[in-house]
């Protein structure tokens, strides 16, 4: 019953940028940690960014600092990234978590307790 869905991805050149949206439903997360992660073919699930429960705080991954950034609106059960300034490094299938805590860390993905099913993100040269 609880569903986490991606959307936003696609192809976009190098340079340029692309919102991801996670819609989430059957139940409120408002108040829990939300992250997002994401995995190139062959390559491990990696952190990307997190958020408070109530957008307060927000962590990022070295390798994205200063070029995505992570929002959510709670009114809407809705996870954003603004991804700008793409490189084809951030090249992978992107997914949206949500762990039943308090306070937003550096997520680790074995601790996160809900998962979409995720959405690719191809990033040309």
């Amino acid at each position: 019953q609880v569903q986490l869905v991606e959307s936003g991805g696609g192809l976009v050149q190098a340079g340029g940028s692309l919102r991801l949206s996670c819609a989430a439903s059957g139940r409120t997360f408002s108040g829990y940690v939300m992250a997002w992660f994401r995995q190139a073919p062959g390559k491990e699930r990696e952190f990307v960014a997190s958020i408070s429960g109530f957008g307060r705080y927000t962590y990022y991954a070295d390798s994205v600092k200063g070029r995505f950034s992570i929002s959510r609106d709670n009114r809407e059960s809705t996870l954003y990234v603004q991804m700008n300034s793409l490189k084809p490094e951030d090249t992978g299938v992107y997914y949206c978590a949500v762990r039943m805590g308090t306070r937003a860390t550096m997520e680790a993905d074995r601790n996160m307790d809900y998962w979409g099913k995720g959405t690719l993100v191809t990033v040309s040269s």
